[in-house]
């Protein structure tokens, strides 16, 4: 979501199949092109993920506080020092099958900043969530967290839900948006918050909506918190979503939706008017720009009923443009495995090493770059 300021991924490889469709798959006049398209090359839509991969993942390096086990993994970002890795972790794995409110009954900090050797610097935010989801660490290192618990989940009287926290570095409590345990689509509600991300001006775009049958909006508020605008509905059209999952700018501004139903990104300036949409990514789960203007897409859904002949992994490629170059594939399995097993989420250091938040595998795994 950050744009971190890591050292320069080379940018190489062939174009593939997908990476030119997407330039025509939004567009009604190229339908009858498009089909052609897929009609000549569908027997190689598989082939056409057979993109490098620059990473190899290392095991055994988060080191969580004694006592405790790891708990789902929930969106990942990295501190303005370029170092530090921020993580939710949703409490603890006492309850292995139990998901969407790992954190109701639970006093652990779900929020966690991890130095490079993998130890917990600094950890807040206990017994404050239901279900912690999204998070950004905007310029001056404040920490923006979203509550996506569903409706039914919350506890009658709880308070909590439906929110979006600012805290500062050390946990400090600096602003609330949302009404904590109401539901709502004005413009001082929202429901089940998927994510956050904040310009450089301030500006603040929640991308609210990880459920279907609930707001499918982006919401934009100034620095101070006041609503600004909301645009988004449910549905298919371009300006509309399901599920957004995830929301990153990158360094020309534009505002990146990850529509994870739709299998698709869509593009906007920040006053909400539509550019583009890329489907080349799969079904996008987490977004991250570099410093190098480089996009690392988390596709942790992608099988052969959702996404037929897409494989799960994080794919690497031009922001600008959004040519795809790097595939990693999930470390669990291929296209027939369950979906969810792998990388929701994804950031990247300084030293360019990426990291991969699992919700389901309950694990932060770690991405070595490999320097040739």
């Amino acid at each position: 979501m950050s744009h971190s300021p890591v050292m320069p991924l080379t940018i190489r490889g062939a174009l593939s199949f997908r990476s030119v469709v997407h330039h025509f798959a939004w567009r009604p006049a190229a339908t009858g092109l498009l089909s052609a398209l897929l009609f000549l090359f569908s027997s190689s839509l598989t082939l056409a993920q057979g993109y490098p991969n620059p990473y190899a993942t290392t095991a055994g390096w988060l080191k969580l506080p004694d006592g405790r086990t790891m708990g789902a993994v929930g969106d990942l970002d990295v501190d303005p020092d370029g170092e530090h890795i921020w993580a939710i972790v949703r409490c603890d794995a006492t309850a292995p099958d139990r998901f969407g409110d790992e954190c109701v009954d639970s006093d652990l900090d779900s929020v966690l900043k991890i130095d490079s050797a993998g130890n917990v610097v600094e950890s807040f935010a206990g017994g404050m969530f239901i279900w912690p989801h999204g998070i950004d660490v905007d310029a001056d290192g404040n920490v923006w967290v979203t509550d996506a618990v569903a409706d039914g989940r919350i506890p009658a009287g709880d308070r909590r839900g439906h929110q979006v926290v600012k805290f500062s570095p050390t946990g400090e409590v600096l602003m609330v948006l949302g009404t904590p345990g109401e539901q709502g689509d004005g413009p001082d509600h929202f429901t089940s918050p998927a994510d956050v991300v904040v310009g450089d001006n301030g500006d603040i775009f929640v991308a609210d909506g990880h459920y279907e049958n609930g707001n499918s909006r982006v919401v934009k508020f100034d620095r101070h918190g006041n609503f600004v605008k909301a645009w988004g509905k449910t549905g298919y059209a371009p300006g509309e979503f399901r599920v957004l999952h995830t929301i990153a700018i990158d360094q020309r501004g534009r505002v990146f939706v990850g529509d994870r139903s739709n299998n698709r990104i869509q593009l906007f300036d920040q006053d909400g008017n539509f550019l583009t949409m890329w489907t080349q990514y799969g079904r996008p789960s987490g977004i991250f720009f570099d410093g190098h203007d480089n996009i690392y897409v988390a596709d942790s859904e992608s099988d052969n009923v959702q996404n037929p002949g897409w494989e799960m992994g994080i794919r690497i490629g031009d922001a600008e443009q959004g040519w795809v170059h790097y595939f990693v594939q999930l470390p669990y399995g291929d296209e027939r495995s369950t979906t969810g097993n792998g990388a929701e989420f994804v950031a990247v250091d300084a030293a360019g090493n990426m990291y991969g938040g699992e919700p389901a595998p309950r694990k932060l795994q770690r991405y070595l770059r490999i320097r040739r």
